[in-house]
């Protein structure tokens, strides 16, 4: 297996795989596609065979309930996937909304991942003489990696073994964190407003119909309004011991909190925060950790 060090290197030159896990509700049914449609952000009906998109999935007040990627596998049957631990939230907000049509919903927790990342992925598990077996590949939406490069994730029955050197887990969060992609949990919950997170443009459509959620989505855009909090990266001047819900502050105010935080990536410590509108970006800040150490931080748009 390969280090971090030499898989973040791998998945910026060459290519490399990680071991983790999605939930996947999959929606499979004639009124699978219209029913979604009026669910989700994205624009589900015009989603050709194969192709996957970043989408949200929305309380009726347009607060995140999911960021999920959808797949449409079949004409009538999709893959929703997202975060383990996440799917059931996902099945039991869907359900609620299903009345009179023709679609089933069934829930299939923590299904094993190979997320393959790096350049020599372009071509897909072919031109990496990857054997999928009986893996489902689903593209990485270029929108959602933010222009991190290609991959693929094969999310089953996953390969053993193959061509594709295999690194380890806190490698696919130190790229997730570089790349400035939310995760569930983290950065995206239940009080998250999608602006705040900086994924609107990426997973909402502004020419599909109406879905749940789309009002306060829609006037956040259409007035330019800036949202309270924003999501930032941070490049740190040194590593700290950090878990999260530390301060940011500028002259001993707090004008954040860290989210998430990757202690190598080789471009150094980065960290991902909510912090406040009136945060001057670029510009400097503090890091306070939870014994009072302070450690001297850039705060930079994202991705970094």
């Amino acid at each position: 297996m390969l280090d971090l060090d030499a898989t973040l290197h791998a998945f910026a030159h060459t290519v490399a795989a990680v071991a983790t896990e999605r939930d996947v509700v999959e929606a499979v049914g004639p009124d699978a596609a219209s029913f979604l449609q009026g669910q989700l952000s994205q624009e589900i009906e015009k989603l050709a065979v194969g192709a996957s998109a970043p989408t949200l999935l929305l309380q009726p007040q347009g607060k995140v309930d999911a960021w999920i990627r959808v797949s449409r596998l079949e004409p009538e049957r999709f893959w929703l996937d997202v975060s383990a631990g996440f799917g059931a939230r996902v099945a039991e907000r869907l359900n609620r909304f299903k009345i009179r049509v023709k679609v089933e919903l069934t829930l299939h927790e923590r299904q094993p991942v190979l997320a393959v990342r790096g350049p020599d992925a372009a071509g897909g598990p072919a031109a990496l003489a990857l054997d999928p077996g009986d893996a489902v590949v689903l593209a990485l939406p270029a929108e959602q990696a933010r222009g991190a490069g290609p991959g693929f994730d094969l999310v089953g029955a996953v390969p053993a073994d193959g061509p594709v050197p295999v690194g380890p887990p806190e490698a696919l969060e130190a790229w997730r964190i570089r790349w400035g992609l939310p995760a569930m949990g983290r950065e995206l919950g239940e009080s998250t407003i999608p602006a705040a997170a900086g994924i609107v443009e990426e997973s909402v459509s502004f020419t599909k119909g109406c879905y749940v959620g789309q009002e306060l989505v829609a006037r956040i855009d259409s007035r330019g309004a800036a949202t309270p909090t924003r999501l930032c990266g941070l490049r740190l001047a040194r590593p700290l011991e950090l878990a999260g819900g530390e301060a940011v502050e500028v002259g001993g105010a707090e004008v954040g909190r860290i989210t998430s935080y990757a202690p190598v990536t080789g471009e150094g410590a980065l960290a991902l925060a909510y912090c406040r509108r009136s945060l001057e970006v670029p510009g400097p800040v503090e890091v306070v950790d939870a014994a009072g150490q302070r450690v001297a931080a850039d705060a930079v748009k994202l991705p970094f």
